[in-house]
């Protein structure tokens, strides 16, 4: 059987996320064979597993960072935003159907069975498992049958660690706080406490390391620096739309409302040069070297939005200019002449697409999930040089495209993926641009094309994630009491 250890926060964002992966991290480093676990993960941000099973992405970075292959064990239940107050929900990769918030917050609990058996998969397998919790551990309207934060620790016996983020105030607050609104036997299962995201000099927070011990009677198992780590992180889209065109090369991600898997576009930011912002105004757009119109969980919604912010006309104006465009899944549909849902699998309707691809999209209710790999065939425009190259992906998404243009990539399977027509690209493959040679030919011509040398040295996306993933474990591993994480983990609640 595995010992359990689990991370809650005090808020969404406080870091439960990159504190867990690092733990996988370091559990791995000491020789234990170690899993992640999230009961139930609210993101857009999804994976497809080998066997075509879709989970959140956290998990996915916190499997890689313990050396593992992710399964959807790790993560059972996935909820989807599919609107202001309703979701998608997935169980163990397959879809349940879409139900409102106030649905799901009653049905819940029969899904514990379904939230046991994954968790008793990893506990059969491993040494370790670092447990994530979401959110608050006392949001007090939502504690009816909770199975993601106290409940999961008490379902798993799981010692729990809690995290305050120090970067955004009130960190006493918001830990002392929290321990004065959990239930006596809930702040039992407490067994220290972790201040996160410290900027400046650590000794400085001695005094606050004494008054948070004395006042919660909890250990402070560590202050954790503002980590600069390369890690992909739920709530990591915050820091990126920060993100200016300061750069020799400016690509812009269009940041739909209902944005998705935007982690495909971290490759980029790797290159010396070249900078990714994510634009949601008409007058932030600007002239950018290449835009990329990302993946939806709302297709249609979000090509109203596209149109109605003026954001369609500006994109195209654009394209007119010779910019090029590249559309990943939704962004791919939204790219074609026509968009139905006649099943209503994504609320129903019809709608015009941008008209820059022959390709019409028509929503089916059975979700394709698949990992494959295939070829670019020939194809023009900016990227002609992209024509040939093996690639590789994954695929989520209702719809079915017929395009009768020029195909962009011939599939392993047999099936042809995405389209282009002069400087317009589309395809549904997630994770496309992740393989060295597709971001570097794309960087390279981006280069070319405004006279500039290609200095950069090409990147292995998979060896790049590998030195971040230590890079993180050496920074919280030195500013956190491993020892006394041990201890917890040996004599558990």
């Amino acid at each position: 059987m595995a010992k359990p250890i689990m991370i809650q926060g005090t808020m969404s964002n406080a870091g439960k996320s990159l504190i867990a992966a690092a733990l996988c991290r370091i559990f791995k480093q000491d020789g234990y064979r170690c899993a992640p676990f999230k009961s139930q993960n609210m993101a857009l941000n999804s994976y497809i597993t080998r066997e075509g099973l879709e989970m959140g992405r956290a998990q996915v970075t916190q499997a890689e960072a313990a050396g593992i292959e992710p399964s959807v064990s790790m993560n059972p239940i996935l909820l989807k935003p599919t609107t202001d107050c309703g979701s998608q929900v997935i169980v163990n990769g397959e879809v349940r159907g879409n139900m409102t918030a106030s649905r799901y917050f009653r049905h819940k609990r029969e899904l514990i069975p379904d939230v046991m058996r994954a968790y008793r998969e990893l506990d059969s397998q491993y040494d370790v498992i670092v447990i994530e919790g979401a959110g608050s551990p006392v949001e007090l309207n939502l504690l009816t049958d909770d199975i993601v934060n106290m409940g999961m620790a008490r379902l798993a016996h799981s010692p729990v660690l809690l995290v305050g983020d120090i970067d955004r105030g009130g960190v006493f607050a918001q830990l002392l706080g929290t321990l004065s609104l959990l239930e006596e036997a809930e702040k039992n299962m407490v067994k220290g406490l972790i201040v996160n995201k410290f900027r400046g000099d650590r000794r400085l927070f001695d005094d606050g390391v004494r008054i948070l011990e004395q006042r919660g009677g909890k250990p402070v198992v560590g202050v954790v620096p503002y980590l600069h780590c390369d890690i992909d992180d739920e709530d990591s889209l915050s820091e990126k739309l920060r993100q200016t065109a300061d750069s020799l090369i400016d690509i812009a991600v269009i940041r739909l409302p209902r944005l998705s898997n935007f982690t495909d576009f971290d490759v980029f930011t790797q290159y010396e040069g070249v900078s990714v912002r994510y634009v949601s105004k008409t007058e932030a757009l600007g002239r950018p070297d290449f835009v990329i119109l990302p993946g939806t969980k709302s297709t249609i919604s979000d090509m109203r939005w596209l149109r109605e912010s003026g954001m369609e006309a500006a994109v195209k104006r654009l394209v007119s200019d010779g910019v090029p465009l590249f559309g990943i899944c939704g962004g791919y549909q939204m790219l074609g002449e026509r968009i139905s849902d006649p099943s209503g699998s994504e609320g129903g309707g019809e709608i015009r697409g941008m008209e820059l691809l022959p390709a019409r999209t028509v929503f089916a209710e059975q979700k394709t999930r698949t990992q494959i790999s295939g070829n670019i065939g020939n194809c023009g425009g900016v990227f002609a040089a992209l024509s040939g190259q093996p690639c590789e992906g994954y695929e989520i998404h209702m719809g079915h495209t017929d395009t009768g243009g020029n195909r962009l990539v011939t599939l392993s399977d047999g099936r042809t993926d995405g389209a282009w027509q002069g400087n317009v690209y589309g395809s549904y493959l997630h994770g496309l641009f992740d393989r060295r040679e597709i971001s570097e030919t794309i960087v390279k011509a981006l280069m070319t094309r405004k006279g500039l040398p290609y200095g950069s040295a090409a990147i292995d996306r998979r060896a790049y994630k590998e030195a971040q993933y230590d890079l993180l474990a050496d920074e919280v591993r030195s500013s956190i009491d491993m020892a006394l994480v041990y201890r917890i983990l040996e004599q558990g609640i």
